[in-house]
This record gives C-alpha cells, sequence and structure tokens, in this order.
C-alpha cells in the first residue's frame, strides 16, 4: 500500500507529496536558474537533480543548526599553517587537548614549502566548535583555515572518563 499525502502552498508554488518517507516537491524555477542547476548537476556527476538539491539542503540546514549555537554536530577543522614556525605545532596540539572532549582525532599531510595540513575531527555543540576553529585558526602562522560542519553525529565509542581537573574539583 502506497502512502500519498498531498499539501499545497499555491502562494510559493510547491506541491509536497510524501511516499514511504521520501517526499516529493515541485518547485517553480526561472530558466537560467535551472539551466544552472542542470549544469552542475551534470558537472559534479549527481544522479539527478533530486540527489543535488537534497545536498544542497542539507548543506544550508547544517549551516543553520550553526546559527542555533546548542546543536550537536560532527565537522571537521581544516588548517594550512607553516610548521617552520617555532611553538606552533605545540601551540595547536595544546589548544587540541584544551577540548578534549570535543577533538576526536587529527591528521598531519606534509605540503610544499614548509606547510602542514591538518584535518581535526570534531563534535560537540555548534558555538563550541566554532570557538574552537577560532582559536586555532587565529594562531600566529596559520595562512588558512576553515570548521566545516554536519548534521550528522558520530556514535560514542565509549564513555569518557571523568577528566583530572574534575576529580580535583570534586575532592576540594
Amino acid at each position: 500500500m502506497k502512502l500519498k499525502v498531498y499539501f499545497e502552498k499555491q502562494k510559493a508554488g510547491v506541491c509536497i507529496i510524501a511516499k514511504n518517507n521520501v517526499s516529493r516537491i515541485s518547485v517553480s524555477l526561472p530558466a537560467t536558474l535551472l539551466q544552472q542547476l542542470d549544469d552542475m548537476v551534470s558537472e559534479r556527476g549527481f544522479e539527478s537533480r533530486s540527489q543535488a538539491i537534497s545536498e544542497m539542503i542539507n548543506e544550508r540546514l547544517a549551516e543553520y543548526r550553526t546559527q542555533l549555537g546548542d546543536e550537536i554536530m560532527a565537522g571537521v577543522i581544516t588548517l594550512v599553517y607553516d610548521h617552520s614556525r617555532p611553538g606552533l605545532q605545540k601551540q595547536l596540539t595544546d589548544l587540541q587537548h584544551r577540548y578534549l572532549d570535543e577533538v576526536v582525532s587529527s591528521l598531519h599531510v606534509q605540503l610544499m614549502r614548509a606547510h602542514t595540513m591538518e584535518v581535526i575531527l570534531v563534535q560537540g555543540p555548534a558555538a563550541r566548535l566554532q570557538q574552537i576553529a577560532d582559536e586555532l585558526v587565529t594562531c600566529r602562522g596559520v595562512s588558512t583555515g576553515k570548521l566545516h560542519l554536519s548534521a550528522a553525529i558520530l556514535p560514542p565509542v565509549h564513555p569518557l572518563p571523568v577528566r583530572l581537573d574534575q576529580e580535583l574539583e570534586i575532592q576540594t
């Protein structure tokens, strides 16, 4: 049995049809915008317009959740920095240790001309992840950096142990 539900929004030019957890929508677009969409679908290798539009919607929803601040999200912080700058690698590592609850993993790739690309996997409240990214990106010697968030989150690997500084607070 196929479930069909029809909603119509006359002013927005949208018709939604829900079928087995997938909703079908119809959107009116100017011809030039539709052509640009079709070109992008072809160039990027999407299977369909629907797949491309879903990817764009997911990206915008992740941006929106980022603005909310307390939404738990997973993401990556990508940095490019001059590894010959004295103390920079230690400073970046110390920052990651300070945020051990949010930093899941990191990967270093050695680039040309004394540069390193570091990709840091993070998870936590969006506002906190942005704060961590800002602290890393603003270190002297970091040439570029960006936080990219996803609405999906990582499954828990194991419960985190009580941190030493939390144990000290409990004992005093």
